[in-house]
């Protein structure tokens, strides 16, 4: 899956908390947000200078923060656990070490609990 399909099938399941989702579909979607972050910034910084205001950025957050949760709950999926794992973000530094650990296992080959393995897109390696 490349980086368009990744951010095209995150945001066509933009509350879809059901089903699987691959490695890549996650950290494309994780260098999407923090790019888009990135560039927010930097346009809040040339529209409000010197200012604590950023009303671009906290309000792009805010639209991203379901498909991001949504894809992070999918890819948990794809390695058996549930998406309440989630909740280990909470834990300072041992809960955010577990999440980035799960998130980069490789998923399972067969079919699990929360369906059958994600199809990577037509024309692109078959890493999961």
């Amino acid at each position: 899956m490349n980086f368009f399909d990744a951010i095209r099938s995150v945001l066509s399941q933009y509350v879809g908390f059901s089903g699987r989702a691959l490695r890549s579909e996650y950290w494309y979607w994780v260098l999407f947000t923090v790019l888009v972050s990135i560039g927010t910034s930097i346009l809040d910084y040339a529209l409000f200078p010197f200012s604590n205001v950023s009303p671009l950025n906290s309000i792009t957050n805010l639209v991203l923060l379901l498909p991001g949760l949504a894809v992070s709950a999918r890819r948990l999926h794809d390695i058996g656990r549930s998406g309440w794992w989630l909740l280990l973000a909470v834990v300072p530094l041992v809960g955010w070490i577990i999440l980035l650990v799960w998130t980069a296992t490789r998923g399972d080959a067969t079919a699990n609990r929360f369906g059958p393995p994600p199809q990577p897109a037509p024309g692109s390696p078959a890493i999961a």
